[in-house]
């Protein structure tokens, strides 16, 4: 067969057929095994545990336990550590709650969740593409076994423990470096030596044990401690590193070199104060040198040295036209520790603020003025549209097989008995239908509760019988009304689901992050939306609200939103957490401030409303309530001035209060609860409307140029 010399380039197709042919003319027989991937389903388990087997899967082992999380996390580590398997922590990940585990040439990850009042317990394998050797009853292990990185204390003595790594990395295939197999690394200094120390390089000429990439050489180091023990470190040798950093992605308008291990970054290209940290693969000169290119092709300069903070090898000053910064640099582990802030000077803040300013007054000018011309036309072809519906009474449908009557002029009628649900739209108007229902309810025993809401476009009506409900809404939407009703009163027993289980069935795969999106949301989902509030021109939202739903079951959902809040720095409060089958709301504090995620179950899948709120830029809109304490905004664009009531409390509202001209507008704080408002606008009849507010939450009422009033949660 001809062979393909190695770095060529091979057409995708020929690729393909050499895969295929591989697989064909080689097949593995079903009894070998991969000495890399431990078998999760033959390792020790708790007493009493509870194999999950409703998803089998060769290389994931899932049960559960009827103790805490705390506590069965315990137990694994003393369980699996019994049986010959050393835990160690990643670099910068100290504080996963994730277990992870080597033993000879494998490795596990044990993870842990809460459902339904138990622990779950996940064994899944971890190839260990780098394989070195632990030293026996080490401490403090830090292991990471792609590139590799050995961290720990070993308990012997200098002398004992080189000896046991001269021995062990040869074991391993690990053959210590000569000036003849350094040649291809002009920088390699294998003279190098270590005070009170050794230092070792070595390469492994077989690469990994999955043939996946070519190993690079690495550097073991040992240092005597003054109790006697041993410091071991093994690293990739400086000289085959990189020198020259390409520059990745900017992260809040600031320059990172890549490869990074993390990253993370506080503001954006605008903010007044941004700042970038990351942990680079590569030695600090080469990431200072990538820093002195790209900050001078910036335009900023370096003004001389920084006090240095714990753990900086490297501080700089250094500033632009606009802004003053400091970056540091230090090591940590086998990484370069980047910290670059930059701030704003007063002079540019204040010119900032300036032009903040007219482009506010600029685009309040234009948003209201657009406003008033979608209001205005909207109403005129509202009223247009009303014209072609029909005013008359209306009989009900015959042979009709939903639990309350249809009117004659019902079109496009969906009903779903399981979720009590009624859907159509009609060629009648508001008023006609809201008519038909209060008769035909009333006659059949149903008894109608009070509602504010009744105009000639909407009308929102509530019924009780025996113990059920049924929540109606009639509202004219463009040349037809639509009615939508739902509640216990339309479930029809014959719709219920066979059984919950049904409901909360698996989902085929399990849930991935969606990397475009600005909160996290899984890749598998029927729908989602994304709802931001700001002040006009400001590109730093106060509150940020995510909703969607997902096939899956609502546990798989809460273990996706746990873990990937927990990647961007969420931490859970236990504090007035409720978890269930059907339904769970957890708050956190992030970042930003403070978030609540809610769970429920709708239509056989799994509903998620997220939202995280900005105290930081909430302050700085003065939006913020009291402690204890809902804020409450008001505005009106309309042309006379306006007056609410609440909580016994009379506020006056100028025209164009909130507009332009005045950009901010009454504002009162309220207790929490629900409060009943009422508006009045001359030559007008008092409006009454009702809104509920929680401790913490502030709220914007804007009175439109016809007299509606648009509540909108603003923080």
């Amino acid at each position: 067969m001809p062979m393909i010399r190695r770095g060529a380039q091979v057409p995708a197709r020929w690729l393909l057929l050499a895969c295929v042919i591989a697989m064909v003319s080689a097949p593995r027989p079903a009894s070998a095994a991969d000495e890399g991937i431990v078998d999760v389903h033959a390792l020790p388990r708790m007493d009493g545990a509870v194999e999950d087997t409703s998803r089998p899967d060769t290389y994931r082992a899932t049960y559960a336990v009827p103790t805490g999380v705390a506590a069965t996390s315990e137990a694994t580590r003393k369980l699996l550590s019994a049986d010959g398997w050393v835990p160690y922590v990643y670099p910068l990940d100290e504080k996963n709650s994730a277990l992870n585990f080597k033993k000879g040439p494998q490795g596990l990850r044990a993870s842990f969740t809460q459902a339904r009042g138990q622990s779950v317990v996940s064994y899944t394998p971890n190839r260990i593409y780098s394989n070195v050797p632990f030293p026996d009853g080490a401490t403090e292990l830090v292991f990471d076994e792609t590139r590799p990185y050995l961290g720990c204390i070993a308990p012997g003595a200098l002398e004992a423990t080189s000896a046991f790594f001269a021995k062990e990395m040869a074991t391993m295939g690990w053959r210590k470096l000569t000036p003849e197999t350094a040649a291809r690394w002009p920088n390699a200094d294998l003279a190098e030596t270590v005070p009170n120390g050794v230092r070792v390089f070595y390469d492994h000429p077989d690469g990994d044990t999955t043939q996946f990439y070519k190993q690079k050489p690495v550097m073991l180091t040992l240092t005597r401690r003054d109790d006697g023990r041993t410091n071991v470190e093994i690293r990739v040798a400086p000289f085959a590193q990189p020198e020259v950093l390409q520059a990745d992605d900017d992260m809040a308008g600031l320059p990172r070199p890549k490869p990074t291990k993390s990253a993370r970054s506080l503001g954006s290209a605008s903010s007044n104060k941004r700042e970038m940290a990351a942990a680079a693969m590569a030695e600090l000169p080469a990431v200072l040198a990538f820093y002195h290119r790209e900050l001078a092709a910036r335009g900023w300069q370096e003004d001389g040295s920084a006090p240095l903070a714990p753990g900086d090898e490297v501080a700089i000053r250094i500033s632009s036209a606009e802004e003053n910064g400091v970056l540091r640099l230090g090591r940590k582990y086998d990484f370069t520790m980047i910290s670059l802030t930059a701030q704003v000077k007063e002079s540019a803040l204040a010119g900032r603020a300036r032009a903040k300013k007219e482009a506010d007054e600029k685009f309040l000018g234009d948003a209201l003025g657009a406003a008033q011309q979608l209001i205005a036309a909207d109403e005129a072809r509202r009223k247009a549209q009303a014209v072609a519906l029909s005013d008359a009474p209306l009989n009900a449908l015959a042979d009709s097989k939903t639990p309350v009557p249809l009117p004659a002029t019902a079109e496009a009628v969906t009903f779903e008995g399981g979720d009590g649900r009624l859907e159509f739209s009609s060629s009648s108007t508001v008023k006609a239908l809201s008519t038909f229902y209060r008769t035909t309810l009333k006659t059949a025993g149903w008894k109608e509760q009070p509602s504010v809401i009744n105009q000639p476009n909407m009308a929102v009506m509530a019924f009780s019988r025996g113990g059920k409900s049924i929540s109606m809404t009639v509202m004219q939407m463009g040349p037809k009304v639509k009615v939508r009703a739902d509640g216990s009163g339309l479930v029809t027993e014959a719709a219920r689901p066979a059984a919950s289980a049904e409901l909360q069935a698996r989902s085929s795969e399990p849930l991935k992050p969606d990397p475009d999106s600005p909160l996290p949301v899984p890749t598998q989902r029927s729908s989602k939306s994304l709802a931001t509030t700001k002040m006009p021109g400001s590109e730093m939202p106060f509150r940020r609200e995510l909703a969607a739903s997902i096939p899956a079951p609502l546990g798989d959902v809460l273990a996706f939103y746990r873990a990937e809040l927990s990647k961007l720095g969420w931490q859970e409060k236990t504090d007035g957490a409720t978890v269930s089958a059907e339904r769970a709301q957890i708050d956190f504090t992030s970042p930003q401030g403070p978030a609540v995620l809610k769970l429920g179950r709708a239509k056989g899948e799994t509903t998620v409303n997220l939202a995280q709120k900005n105290s930081d830029a909430a302050a700085k809109a003065d939006i913020v309530p009291k402690a204890g304490q809902a804020r409450l905004m008001l505005g009106n664009m309309g042309p006379n001035e306006a007056s609410l009531t609440i909580n016994k409390q009379t506020v006056k509202i100028a025209a164009g209060a909130g507009g332009p001209q005045s950009p901010k507008g009454p504002m009162l704080d309220l207790p929490p609860g629900k409060y009943l408002y009422a508006l009045r606008l001359p030559g007008r009849r008092a409006r009454t409307e009702a809104l509920t507010v929680a401790a913490g939450e502030a709220w914007g009422l804007l009175v439109g140029p016809g007299g509606d009033v648009l509540p909108l949660q603003m923080y």
